[in-house]
């Protein structure tokens, strides 16, 4: 049985160098190695072996196969190797040409108008803070001077998550969370840029929009100061030859409130379709934060005044690029992502 399994190796090491492809290494390892193969034939029969011949005919049986074994391995990378060369070879691929390019991504132009906008306030002196985009009813409404109760809360169509909790219908409830850490410490000025949320959907709204609430308070704080702050932003964003005008208005938590119009860029205040014929775009509402919102949150109405204003991004990209439906910026077509390259 010994001289058996010596013919078997030789037989073996024999094969493999006629052996010319992986799959004929593959059927050669099955055929020898394998459950059924020849040399698992032969160690079967070890059993019929005097108990004295046992252990010589196993250490043979295992040094020949691990010899076939390795001599295989051997085999397998050398067929390997050389099936590669000649497929690369027969394809008329030159390996060598650089690889197809590939189109780089550009900003959101909602991204470009939000990083504009933060360059510009933090260049007037403003910090950015940012909030929960899930809030509280207090902050939310309560503590901007809405109450349980107040018809203002019907301008807003909101998403609760509880009767307490709720997707924040503005950027506005930082004011109450800045003033109540800050309180009595002045000047507070900042700006919060963010995500809120309302059940609006059609060509000017979107359920899920962005922000950037204002907020300055101190003392000596006026109408003044707004408009300033606010011609020095409309210059800076829409160009340096637009005014702006105040319109009385109504905000809960501003006393007294306005909306802010620009003169038209694209008429020149002379009247179009932009404008509606106006020569004015509206572009946010703002305000003098209301006594009762100083007095909740720990500051003195009599001693310090203070600012707002929100606006939405969205609608100021919208007057920046032209955009004519707010959805566009939302769907996602290259189409139209690949008019902001930067």
């Amino acid at each position: 049985m010994l001289k058996s399994l010596m013919e078997l190796r030789e037989e073996a090491v024999e094969q493999l160098k006629q052996l010319q492809s992986s799959q004929e290494l593959n059927d050669f390892k099955v055929a020898y190695l394998g459950k059924k193969g020849k040399l698992t034939t032969i160690l079967r029969q070890m059993g019929k072996l005097p108990m004295e011949d046992r252990p010589k005919f196993g250490q043979v049986a295992n040094e020949i196969r691990q010899t076939l074994e390795e001599n295989l391995a051997l085999a397998l990378k050398i067929l390997s190797q050389k099936e590669q060369t000649v497929k690369l070879q027969s394809e008329k691929i030159d390996i060598t040409l650089p690889g197809y390019p590939f189109s780089a991504g550009t900003m959101h132009p909602i991204t470009l108008v939000l990083r504009e906008i933060k360059e510009i306030f933090i260049g007037l002196g403003f910090t950015i803070a940012e909030g929960p985009e899930i809030e509280t009813d207090y902050y939310d409404f309560q503590a901007l001077n809405i109450p349980l109760d107040h018809p203002a809360r019907e301008m807003q169509d909101t998403f609760y998550i509880t009767e307490d909790l709720l997707l924040r219908t503005h950027t506005s409830p930082m004011q109450a969370r800045t003033m109540e850490v800050m309180a009595p410490n002045l000047p507070i000025k900042i700006i919060v840029p963010g995500k809120a949320y309302r059940r609006d959907e059609d060509a000017t709204h979107t359920p899920m929009f962005h922000q950037v609430e204002c907020l300055y308070v101190d003392k000596n704080v006026s109408l003044a100061t707004l408009k300033g702050i606010l011609l020095s932003f409309a210059r800076q964003m829409f160009g340096p030859d637009r005014e702006i005008r105040l319109r009385p208005s109504f905000f809960s938590f501003t006393e007294p409130s306005v909306e802010v119009d620009i003169s038209c860029f694209n008429c020149g205040g002379k009247g179009c379709h932009l404008c509606k014929q106006s020569g004015w775009i509206e572009i946010l509402g703002a305000g003098l934060v209301h006594p009762n919102v100083l007095r909740m949150n720990g500051y003195d109405p009599e001693e310090v005044s203070g600012l707002a204003f929100g606006m939405g991004v969205e609608r100021i990209a919208m007057l920046k690029f032209g955009i004519d439906d707010m959805r566009q910026m939302f769907q996602n077509d290259l189409r139209f992502l690949n008019q902001f390259r930067v």
